[in-house]
Formats: structure tokens, C-alpha cells, sequence
């Protein structure tokens, strides 16, 4: 395998072989490819594309660049879900213990934050002793104690990945609907699943800002997926407003807790949480239909079972034993809380939603850089859904910051983000569209 040929045929339009993409990738794991030659073969896949095939053989290539984890020991189906990110988005924080509670096992591999979108790992890392990355012993163990565990990407699950990753972030070719594919889909698969459902945010929010670009993002990894072996759906969700009303880390497992206990009926949140709950329980065979599914989810919601799962995960990966019982003796709180006051009285109609995650990255909750510490405690809580009637001076949302001007400066942020009007107008489906 000469790496240069590979770059050549792929920039110049041709198939490559699946023996080539294989040799490629061992070579770029073991060190033999040099990181221009990466970035090159990055940059050709950008322009020229890959084919369902090609992609297919990239994403088996990676998986197997490192472990692939196999669960026979544990005796349930193996499932998942994965979100290609968005504000407010906390989903996978109560959807993998209401799975788990109704008979699932999810090892769930996750991320930090990325650009404006909150990252999972970030947000469980707010809970003290949290272990975001354990070895496997204990990887497993709390799978086995919980039926659930999040964590995040070890270096021997699809190294190749991570260093591809790496090159892409900084060469501009991170939106390649090909690797973007493999390289969700390679960390999937070399968790072990048997199923998967997939959550593909369109909207002013996402990376992804017209259904046409989240259709075909949702496409090619339902059709990946399927070829290299995994049953996966996928539901393309509305982020052209945050999902929950927090966004921020502490602020989102505190809403992860209270949408545990019940209290967030009604709300898109819910929606969604619900929708992925029962495609990951008819996929897994628990359940027939999808009816069943949200039936089977919400009795394990309100039984109980779904929090004590949560806590059985906290507790596994090293947080503490009474951490759902006292949250607020534990997470950390901004020193300064304020309210944001509607300029004019009306209705919430719009929302610039990216801008609202940067408020959050502004407010020290994310990164502007890898190396960038993250404050846990700040953020926005209480948003208001668009649709709300509002008075004027009424609060649309809560900032939580490090001192006073910083949130003076999130509140004029947050809003010039919305948009109140005197009329009404048409707010968008939290569910748009399912792909199979």
C-alpha cells in the first residue's frame, strides 16, 4: 500500500478498495502516515466523496483499529444512542437509565462540548468523582450494576478515529458527510451495539441548518450503519430553539434529575426523550411497537426504576451514593444569578440558537479552546419555549454567571437572541422526520 496512490485515486474521483482503505487506515493508526498525508487524504474524501461502500470499508477500518468490545456476559440487548449535537440537549442523561430500567444495557460512549453544542461528558463531569474515563473493569461493571454507564472515548476504542479527528479539526474538513459517518458510526461499533438510534439536529442550533443537509447526513449513517452489520433508525429533531430550558452543565443535570422525577411533562424534551426511548425498545425487541415503547418507558419513569438506574450509574463511576437524593450538595451554583427580562411584551417567535450556545461557552461553560477549563455552574437555566406569551419584564430565562458582568453581558446576549413579536407565529415540530 503506497499512501500517495490512495490520495491520488481518491482525489482524482476513483473507488478505492476496501483492502486499500484498510491498509490506509492500519498504516495512519501505526504512525507509518504522516499527518499532511492525512490531511490530504481527508481533504480528497472532502471534495471527491465516498460511496456508500467506500464508507462502509472506512468505518469497519477504524472500528477494528483498536478494541471492539463484545457483552455476552451481561444477558440484555446492547443499545445506543447518538446525538450530532445541539443546545440544551441533555437527552442521553435520562434516556439511557429509562432504557436501562426496562431491560436494555447502554454502554454509551460519548463527547465534550464542540463549538457551540454542550457536551454530555461535561455535564456528568460537574458531578463530583464522576469517572468520565474508566478503565474497562469498571466500564463494565457499571454497565452490569446499572444497565447503563456513560463515559467517554478510551484510547483503544477506534484510535484511528481519534487521530483522523484530530487532523480534520484543523484542515477544515470536518463536515464530510462521509467522515462524519465513519466516524461516529466506528465508535459505535467498536462499543459492541447490536442496535442504534440516532438523533440528527436541524436547525439554526445544528451543524446540519437545512433538512436537505440532515437528510442526507441521516441517510448515509442509517445506511452505513445497516451495511456494516448494525440495525439503525434515525430521527431528525428541531434545534431551531434549545430543547430543554438549561443549557449549561450543572444547570442540565439538575433538569436530568428533575425530568427523572416527573416534572418536565409536556414539554418537547419529553417529546423527544420518549420518541427515542421506544425506537431503541421495539429495535432491541422488548416491545412490538413504537406505542409500546413510550408505554413501557413512561411506566419506568414514573415507577421510579429510571432514577434509581441514574443513581446506580452515578454511584458505580465513582460519584456519590445520595447524589439524586441531594444534588444541590453537590453540584457547584454561579455566585451570580440573574433573570433576563423581555424587552416588550408579546410572543417568543424565534430564537438564534448557536447564539445561545456561545453565551454559554461565553459564560466559561465550554471551550473556545481543547485546553480551556470549563466552569460547571454557569449557564442559563429556566428558557421559555418559543410559543410563550411573555409581559414585559417577565423573565425568558435565568443567567448563571462568575460575576456580575459577565451577566450583564449574557443578558443583553440572550436578548438579541430572541425575538418577541405581537403575533404568534408557526413554531416547528420537535419530531420532523424518521429515516429507516
Amino acid at each position: 500500500m503506497i499512501p500517495q496512490e490512495i490520495i491520488r485515486r481518491k482525489r482524482d474521483g476513483l473507488h478505492l478498495d476496501p483492502e486499500e482503505i484498510s491498509g490506509f487506515v492500519e498504516a495512519l493508526s501505526s504512525g507509518q502516515i504522516s499527518e499532511g498525508q492525512a490531511a490530504a487524504f481527508a481533504m480528497a474524501v472532502f471534495f471527491r466523496g465516498m460511496s456508500r461502500d467506500e464508507t462502509v470499508a472506512l468505518t469497519l477500518a477504524m472500528r477494528d483499529s483498536g478494541d471492539v468490545l463484545s457483552w455476552n456476559e451481561v444477558g440484555k440487548p446492547i443499545a445506543d444512542k447518538h446525538s450530532t449535537g445541539g443546545v440544551g440537549d441533555n437527552v442521553s442523561l435520562m434516556l439511557a437509565p429509562i432504557v436501562a430500567a426496562c431491560g436494555l444495557a447502554v454502554p454509551m460512549i460519548s463527547g465534550r462540548g464542540l463549538g457551540h453544542t454542550g457536551g454530555t461528558l461535561d455535564k456528568l463531569e460537574a458531578i463530583p468523582g464522576y469517572n468520565v474515563m474508566p478503565d474497562e473493569m469498571l466500564f463494565r461493571k457499571a454497565v452490569r450494576d446499572a444497565g447503563c454507564a456513560i463515559i467517554g472515548q478510551t484510547g483503544d476504542l477506534a484510535p484511528a478515529d481519534k487521530r483522523l479527528y484530530a487532523i480534520r479539526d484543523v484542515t477544515a474538513t470536518v463536515d464530510s458527510i462521509p467522515l462524519i459517518t465513519a466516524s461516529i458510526l466506528s465508535k459505535k461499533l467498536a462499543a459492541g451495539l447490536e442496535t442504534l438510534v440516532l438523533d440528527v439536529k436541524v436547525g439554526n442550533g445544528a451543524f446540519m441548518q437545512d433538512m436537505e443537509e440532515a437528510r442526507s447526513l441521516a441517510r448515509s449513517l442509517v445506511d452505513v450503519a445497516n451495511g456494516a452489520g448494525l440495525p439503525t433508525a434515525a430521527l431528525i429533531t428541531d434545534m431551531n430553539q434549545p430543547l430543554g430550558d438549561a443549557a449549561g452543565n450543572a444547570v442540565e443535570i439538575l433538569n436530568c434529575l428533575d425530568f427523572l422525577h416527573g416534572r418536565k411533562a409536556g414539554t418537547r424534551l419529553e417529546d423527544v426523550v420518549m420518541c427515542f426511548a421506544a425506537e431503541m425498545l421495539v429495535q432491541s425487541g422488548v416491545v412490538g411497537t413504537l406505542e409500546d415503547g413510550r408505554a413501557k418507558a413512561a411506566e419506568a419513569l414514573a415507577s421510579g426504576q429510571a432514577v434509581e438506574a441514574f443513581a446506580r450509574m452515578v454511584t458505580a463511576l465513582g460519584g456519590p451514593v445520595d447524589f439524586v437524593q441531594r444534588p444541590a450538595q453537590y453540584l457547584p451554583a454561579a455566585p451570580v444569578v440573574v433573570p433576563v427580562p423581555a424587552g416588550q411584551s408579546g410572543w417568543l417567535t424565534s430564537c438564534g440558537t448557536r447564539d445561545v450556545g456561545m453565551i454559554v461557552v461565553e459564560l466559561g461553560g465550554g471551550r473556545r479552546k481543547p485546553s480551556d477549563t470549563v466552569d460547571p455552574s454557569v449557564g442559563l437555566s429556566g428558557i421559555l419555549p418559543l410559543g410563550t406569551r411573555v409581559e414585559k419584564g417577565e423573565p425568558i430565562a435565568f443567567v448563571h454567571a462568575a460575576s456580575q458582568d459577565a451577566a450583564a453581558r449574557a443578558v443583553d446576549r440572550v436578548l438579541e437572541s430572541y425575538t418577541v413579536d405581537t403575533v404568534t407565529a408557526d413554531i416547528a415540530p420537535v419530531i420532523c422526520e424518521r429515516i429507516t
